[in-house]
Formats: structure tokens, sequence, C-alpha cells
């Protein structure tokens, strides 16, 4: 039923001819504003969404203009963004576009007549999600082996990050199928510096960050980088270094600090004293199993890393007491510790081969006054890291030595350490058995 418009008196007086005056009341119809309503919101995605309404009653006045406006905040009005679909009254169905992924729209029908604008009821709906917004954003402390790739998630796109990390590769455009770190799932957004390993001596790569939700995978930009070349250790020039022959007939150059004679190399050999041969073992898994002597080279090219960073190997081999040459030993703990008091305060720094060629900055507080001459061979863990994709890593950042000293626990021993954040030297970590790291022999 159509309501009865509302009515205006007018008086309007009539006069007879016989001088009477008669009052007779008039009515006039008032222009209201025409009825408008928003019925529905559908196929929304990540850019549009279809709306459908209908404009009921024109309010006695013809309706010029109809369609819908929205906005991000509520009660959007035409003065924002609008749509005109027609005039008149009617249903109607329309299409927006242009819409934000993973945003909250309002929206309202409107109608405009010669009596003024009216809205409908107001519908909210949001888009849909969409992939991630992820950045790659720098390449930093570049090694032989290594660099730190700097990233950036942005948006996550509406729904939770599945993982996220780095992919990387000799040719341009590389994807997670080629190389990758993994950082697993997280909600929200992040900046992460990613190291990555398994890297090749004086080559140029291809590096770009990336981020999987729900909905897949997105890419950062790409950036390129080139490794540093392997290069020869810088002694100390100021010292007088001797020499000693490992059983392969490996030359190291040796040095004097204070009552002890220590090799001013990384050892590198392949045999025992005793000419046996030692295991070269490649494979992660068989590594990880090892309860027997074992060595590696780091990333398994000994072309690349023999010299200068020498051999890793695990505990087993130390233990065999056969490792270094006739007439040298691998060091206790008490014996690291007669080296770090005699050098004193700021003894790491003493021992780090000077520069930030091998060492990556800031290689804090290194001189090499001792000649000891410590390099950062890295190390390989016992255990693979999919998200470093690489049981291989550290080098350019530590220097990590196994002492003779064994640990209550059955499966630990003991390392002495440096780090190129540090001036300090640090003795008597724990390291697992079946971790891959330096050696370096003292005089008996």
């Amino acid at each position: 039923m159509i309501a009865m418009k509302p009515l205006i008196k007018n008086s309007i007086i009539v006069i007879l001819l016989f001088g009477t005056a008669i009052y007779l009341p008039s009515c006039k119809e008032v222009m209201t504003l025409p009825v408008v309503a928003l019925t529905y919101v559908s196929e929304i995605t990540q850019t549009s969404a279809i709306t459908g309404g209908t404009v009921t009653d024109d309010g006695d006045a013809p309706v010029t203009e109809f369609g819908i406006c929205w906005s991000t905040s509520p009660n959007p009005t035409i003065g924002i963004n609008k749509k005109n679909i027609g005039a008149g009254i009617g249903s109607f169905t329309v299409s927006i576009n242009g819409l934000t992924a993973n945003t909250k729209y309002f929206v309202r029908a409107y109608a405009i007549s010669s009596a003024g604008t009216s809205y409908g009821n107001e519908v909210t709906f949001t888009t849909a999600s969409t992939v991630p917004i992820v950045k790659t954003t720098s390449v930093t402390e570049i090694t032989v082996a290594s660099a730190v790739i700097g990233s950036s998630i942005t948006s996550d796109g509406g729904q939770n990050i599945i993982d996220k990390g780095i992919c990387w590769a000799t040719n341009p455009n590389p994807t997670i199928d080629i190389r990758r770190t993994s950082w697993g799932s997280f909600d929200g957004t992040k900046t992460f510096p990613d190291i990555i390993y398994d890297l090749h001596p004086s080559t140029k790569y291809y590096v770009r960050a990336y981020a999987i939700n729900a909905v897949g995978i997105a890419y950062g930009d790409e950036l390129t980088f080139t490794t540093l070349a392997v290069s020869p250790i810088i002694f100390n020039p100021d010292l007088a270094y001797g020499s000693v022959a490992d059983a392969d007939g490996n030359l190291y150059k040796i040095i004097q600090i204070g009552n002890q004679t220590w090799m001013a190399e990384n050892l590198r050999t392949t045999k025992f004293n005793d000419g046996e041969s030692i295991p070269l073992v490649t494979g992660d898994i068989e590594w990880e199993k090892l309860t027997t002597p074992g060595y590696c080279w780091y990333d398994n090219d000994p072309s690349s890393y023999k010299d200068p960073y020498g051999a890793l190997y695990n505990w087993y081999a130390v233990n065999t007491e056969k490792l270094c040459p006739e007439g040298w030993h691998v060091p206790a703990n008490a014996e690291w510790n007669i080296l770090s008091n005699y050098l004193g305060a700021d003894a790491g720094g003493k021992m780090k081969e000077t520069g930030t060629i091998k060492w990556v900055n800031p290689n804090t507080g290194a001189s090499n006054v001792s000649g000891f001459t410590a390099i950062p061979g890295g190390s390989r863990d016992p255990f693979y890291q999919e998200w470093r994709y690489s049981t291989f890593g550290y080098l350019g950042y530590n220097s990590s030595w196994w002492s003779a000293t064994e640990h209550s626990s059955p499966n630990v021993g003991y390392a002495a350490w440096l780090f190129s954040d540090k001036s300090t030297f640090s003795n008597e970590f724990q390291a697992v058995k079946i971790a891959g790291l330096s050696v370096r022999c003292l005089k008996d």
C-alpha cells in the first residue's frame, strides 16, 4: 500500500457576489526523498565486487540519477567514490572495480531527485586475499662462500605466511625450486636478514626474497652480487715463522707464542701420522651417523677451500691422537688457556688475521700481533638444516678448533672459538662430536 502524501493547507477566500466571504481550504502534495536500498554484494575478488539494489519510490519527483558509492570508512557518500547507473526507479546490478585486495569496504546505494540525495542501507564486504608483498632489500657481508640478504614482508596478503626465505641461482629469476632458505610460518609482516651459504668463490649470483601464503608465492625484486675470490693467508710480516710438514707432505708455518709453538695454519692432512688414510665423508647422512674418524672439505670443495682454510674433522679423528704430525698434538683445554692467558686482554684480536677479506666486517680488534693468524674456516653442522640448505656454514664469521679434552657427556667434546664481531677468545665451548671443526696443532 502506498502511503498518503502529506498535505499543506492553503487558505483561499472566495468573495461571493452577495458580499459574503467563504473560507475554502486547498491541498498541495509535497515531494520527498527517493527510497533506495542495497540488496546484495557478491562475486568478491581481490579487486572487484558485484552489487545490486533497487529504487522503490521516487518521492513524487523524477529520479535523475541513482547508483552506488563506496569507501573504506563508514557512511560513504557520492563525494568519495560513486558509480552512476541510470535514472528512474527499479532494480539494478553494478560492478565495482579497482579495489584493493584484503580491504574492508563500506557501500551504499544512492538516488538523486529535485528533493535531494538519499542513501540506502550500508553494507560491508572485504576483498579477497592476495599473495604476500615481499621485497629484496640488500646484499651485504659477501664472502667467498656466503652473503647476507636483507628482505622485508610488507603485507601478508590477508593470510598467514606459510614459508619465507631467500632463493638464489647463477642465472636470472631464481625460484624456490633451485636453492632456497626456509624459515617457516609466522603471522603478520616482518623484516629479516638471511645468510645464504653453499656459494662458490668468484661467482655471480642472482637472488630474490620470497614469501608464501595460502593464495600463492610472491618474489621480491632480483638483486645480483659476486662472491669474493679465495685469497692467500696474510701472515704477520714482522714475525719469523718456522715450518713443519704433515703426513701428506703439506707444509705449515709455525710460530712461537710465549713458551708454546703453534701451527699458524689450519690442518689439512688426509692421513694420520702413521700413514693411514682418514675417511673422507661427503654425504650429510653418512656424516651425521659417524662414530669413527672422518674429515671433509668445506662445501665438499677442496679446490676452493683446502688452501687456505684447511680441512674439517670430527672429534673421533682428534681422539685417535694420530691426527697431528709426529711431535705435535691437538691441544687440550688447559693448553688453549695458556695461550689465552699469555696474550691477555683481547686475546682473540691478537690471534686473528687482519683485514676483512676472509673475515667479514667488523673483524673486531684484529691485529695478529701473536702471529697465530686465525682465519674463519667455518664448520660443518652434524645435522642438515633446511633453513640453510647446507650443513656447512659460518665461513667468514668464526674460527672453531677442536680441543683434545673430552666432555663428561658421551657425545660432546670441547672446542675453542673466535668470532668476527669479538676481540675475545672463547675456550671450552661445547660441540657435539660429529661436528666438523678445524684443527690447530701444538708442538709437544
